[in-house]
């Protein structure tokens, strides 16, 4: 019995409150109000939005960046910027095929702006497709003729293509924007041996290591002046190269890094020497390398 009273009481209730609704004039009625944004304040948001994800990606916090960057493209479809966020967020999570169709629709709404032409080519390379490269650093290189990086990048791409007096060629065009480009010196080397000029590429490796101490060139440069039989230099920059970078004991590391087979070979030559024994041990437990995705 209390349960039927109660439940009488809440559709009388309810039907006082429908009545109000629907037997009151039009004028009085309730109409609920939701704010819609223009379409210039969405605009005014997406670029908040934008500049946060931006701030992200410089954080690391590549996920984040990539929701926050896919929102603003929904706000502002039409500005490159936030394309180009998302897909450089989309290239950190290593999600290459949307990173590409996001650089893609970027380059639909400015295909004037050189870095996107260059950041297609970038994934074209980390994706192995050199050949699908060159086109793009071309053009891109044709809007910003004075790129050190994109000359480089090319290089690169000579080197996977097999292209191997091209591959010099753009390395130098790099060191001649930007002669303290130290990466394309080495890379420079790196082309000469596989070319069989070794004392050049003996030379560009010592003016390498005197910008910059790393451990490839100083590893690349032990191997050749082994072949010479200066063992004592040799052992030495190899010890020194592997305790700063483990990795390179390994040669996929070094093929990865675009090593040609003649410096591997000779890499292999000299870490067999007894004199090395112990440091090529350390460096084989060290190595943290996995091949890039």
């Amino acid at each position: 019995m209390l349960r039927r009273i109660g439940l009488r009481r809440t559709l009388a209730a309810a039907l006082v409150v429908l009545g109000g609704w629907f037997g009151a004039p039009a004028a009085n009625a309730l109409i609920p109000y939701v704010y819609l944004p223009t379409e210039t304040e969405l605009k005014g948001s997406s670029i908040g939005i934008g500049r946060t994800a931006a701030q992200l990606l410089q954080l690391g916090q590549a996920k984040d960046a990539a929701r926050l960057a896919a929102l603003a493209v929904r706000l502002n479809p039409n500005d490159e910027r936030f394309w180009s966020i998302l897909a450089e967020a989309q290239l950190r999570n290593n999600d290459l095929k949307d990173a590409s169709r996001s650089l893609a629709r970027a380059k639909q709404l400015n295909p004037e702006k050189a870095g996107l032409w260059f950041a297609e080519a970038a994934i074209a390379l980390r994706a192995e497709r050199p050949d699908d490269a060159v086109p793009l650093i071309t053009r891109g290189l044709q809007l910003d003729p004075n790129n050190a990086s994109a000359y480089f990048d090319l290089g690169n791409a000579r080197i996977m293509q097999g292209e191997l007096p091209l591959a010099l060629k753009s390395f130098e065009q790099a060191t001649a924007l930007k002669p303290e480009f130290w990466e394309a010196l080495n890379n420079q080397a790196l082309v000469l041996f596989e070319l069989g000029q070794r004392q050049e590429a003996v030379r560009r490796w010592r003016r390498v290591l005197k910008l910059e101490t790393n451990a490839e060139p100083m590893l690349a440069l032990a191997a050749a002046l082994h072949q010479q039989g200066e063992q004592t230099e040799a052992i030495q920059l190899a010890s020194t190269a592997l305790a700063k970078n483990p990795n390179y004991v390994l040669p996929l590391h070094q093929a990865e890094q675009l090593w040609g087979v003649r410096i591997r070979e000779a890499t292999a030559e000299l870490l067999s020497e007894p004199q090395l024994t112990n440091s090529v041990e350390r460096a084989q437990a060290n190595a943290t390398w996995k091949k890039s995705q």
